[in-house]
């Protein structure tokens, strides 16, 4: 169907749309670019002013090797591949995993096995693949060429980083605080966003206006006053292990009161509280666009209230818990002020351990250790999005109503 000519976007306005989101684009993507390919050569050339010596890595290149035409052929076939197999096959996956029919069980399984086919895939078999192809063409006249590095390539920093300095200590911690995050913030945001969309008082409202107020407070206000109560938590909780009343309980789990700072459940717990408000927010406007037909046609058939609300709800709801789930995860993946002023060094996320790096004195080796760093905490967020981009896209367009 062709749109009327009146009604049509006159040239000039479309030039001029797609030159500034072509603009948008370039300044949004450059950053990321230019990081990847500085964290994959040597100091001498991810510091060069030369930008062609950035990208192509003469000296990295000229001592320790680097990509042919042929490699970048294939990764890039490798990629598509890759990104296509996973944005088809995820869902039926994680319907083949879900366990007792719960699909949020078999997509989580389904992320884990695909992450690790991933890595396994790109850190092992397509190097050894790419290598022997090279060698194959090296051999063959007029051919050769192709196997001849073009570009500089090394992978010693990000070696340096996950195995020399321990960076995957770091990475286990962000996972731990990050999935408790999601995992408390969307069980208790789907049932407080259900409750409060089938709500129809006032009470209600003015709930989630104070959740809102909350919400708009600056971290470091909600941080400064959580840390003394971490800090002081041994002497507050004292008094329940002298308790003859209480002591015979609290001591099956320690001699003595625990301390609070440094452990990553009072982290969560703090970022739990930060985020729940937008958590129930959003969720109850995905709440709202269901039918509450759907409600009732489940109690009709001999559903209880909670068993409407998990058999019949929650698949209608699926988009828009996941993307709800995936600004959790930003938000607790991202945090820089919380988890560096109460995790201690054994317990520190990513984040503020590469601004660690970055803020020590070191070499100009170290410093490309530490864009390596960067560059790694951004992967998972890139697989993150690939592996849920139509429920996300779903969630946010739709109102996570099917149909």
């Amino acid at each position: 169907m062709t749109t009327a000519r009146a009604l049509q976007m006159p040239t000039g306005l479309r030039v001029a749309n797609g030159a500034f989101v072509a603009f948008w684009l370039l300044l949004a993507i450059f950053p990321l670019f230019w990081i990847l390919v500085m964290s994959f050569k040597i100091p001498v050339d991810s510091f060069s002013t030369n930008p062609l010596q950035v990208i192509f890595g003469f000296e990295t290149r000229r001592t320790v090797g680097g990509l042919s035409f042929l490699d970048l052929a294939l990764g890039i076939v490798v990629l598509i591949a890759a990104y296509r197999l996973v944005a088809q096959t995820i869902g039926k996956a994680a319907g083949y995993l879900s366990l007792g029919g719960q699909v949020w069980f078999g997509w989580i399984l389904a992320s884990v096995v695909y992450a690790i086919g991933l890595a396994l895939v790109f850190g092992w078999l397509v190097p050894l693949v790419f290598g022997l192809v090279n060698t194959i063409f090296g051999v063959i006249p007029l051919l050769n060429a192709l196997a001849t590095p073009v570009v500089g390539l090394t992978t010693e920093h990000y070696r340096a980083v996950w195995i020399e300095n321990e960076f995957h200590e770091q990475f286990l911690n962000s996972a731990v605080v990050t999935a408790g995050v999601v995992t408390i913030s969307l069980t208790v945001g789907t049932l407080a966003g259900y409750g409060l969309a089938r709500s129809g008082g006032s009470l209600a409202f003015w709930l989630l206006v104070v959740a809102l107020v909350f919400r708009a407070l600056p971290h470091s206000v909600l941080v400064s006053g959580y840390l003394p109560a971490f800090l002081n938590s041994r002497e507050w909780l004292g008094p329940l292990w002298e308790s003859g009343a209480t002591g015979w309980f609290f001591g099956l789990f320690s001699d003595e009161p625990p301390t609070l700072f440094g452990k990553h459940l009072p982290v969560i717990i703090v970022l739990v509280s930060i985020n729940q408000p937008f958590t129930i927010w959003m969720l109850r406007s995905f709440f709202q666009n269901i039918p509450r037909e759907l409600d009732e046609a489940a109690r009709v058939d001999g559903c209880s209230h909670f068993e409407a609300f998990r058999r019949v709800i929650i698949p209608v709801m699926w988009p828009g818990v996941i993307t709800t789930g995936l600004f959790s995860f930003l938000l607790a993946y991202n945090d820089f002020l919380v988890t560096s002023l109460l995790l201690d060094a054994e317990a520190q996320t990513m984040v503020p351990a590469i601004a660690q790096f970055f803020n020590r004195e070191t070499t100009a080796t170290d410093q490309v250790e530490a864009i390596a760093a960067a560059v790694s905490i951004t992967a998972p967020l890139f697989l993150l999005v690939m592996i849920f981009q139509k429920q996300i896209v779903s969630g946010l367009t739709a109102g996570a109503v099917k149909g």
